[in-house]
């Protein structure tokens, strides 16, 4: 699977539709996080393609968050988005928005679907870390946050839950290659965001 798009495109794409500093911040985390597992399972000629969907996957998140996933057809079109990327953005949607009816096919859509959710909540466990980082996070201390429903309370424990069962893994492997995949990615998106001038 390849797209036209490039990183830079999808970046711009990303920050016209979006102006908060975490909306682009969860962009490029998950897009980061995607181009990993790309490379891990086996994908690594179309690791830009997992890298530019990520990045794109909540583009109509900040401006139309009742049409999420719907809009987002509309916007990756006008941007110049092939139909394979616009499946894999929507398809993480599916059980978020009863009128999304993409299912997750591809092991790409499959790891967008489950990564998502997750890295909102290790994000938010690693900044009550005293590093602010994922680089010392253990699988242990995750599983404790993603046990008290209180914390982080806006990441869907069932869809991070059912999108384990979609990769056919056990959600302790999810949680570690989701925060392997963090790590890998933690510097230089923290460095883009200050090229940006933003700060999440």
């Amino acid at each position: 699977m390849q797209t036209a798009l490039t990183r830079e495109k999808a970046i711009a794409l990303l920050r016209e539709h979006n102006k908060e500093a975490f909306h682009v911040l969860h962009g490029l985390t998950v897009g980061g996080v995607l181009r990993w597992y790309a490379n891990e399972l086996g994908y690594e000629e179309e690791a830009d393609f997992w890298e530019i969907c990520g990045i794109l996957h909540d583009i109509d998140f900040e401006e139309y968050p009742d049409e999420h996933c719907l809009a987002a057809l509309r916007l990756l079109k006008e941007g110049g988005a092939e139909e394979t990327v616009i499946h894999a953005v929507c398809s993480h949607g599916y059980g978020h928005h009863p009128e999304v009816t993409a299912a997750p096919e591809h092991e790409m859509e499959k790891v967008l679907y489950a990564a998502d959710e997750l890295t909102g909540l290790v994000w938010a466990a690693a900044k009550m870390r005293p590093s602010k980082s994922t680089k010392d996070m253990e699988v242990s201390s995750l599983k404790k946050k993603f046990k008290d429903k209180r914390f982080a309370a806006g990441c869907s424990r069932e869809i991070i839950t059912l999108g384990a069962e979609k990769l056919g893994w056990e959600l302790a492997k999810l949680m570690e290659m989701t925060i392997l995949a963090m790590r890998s990615c933690e510097d230089a998106v923290n460095a883009e965001m200050e090229a940006m001038g933003l700060q999440a």
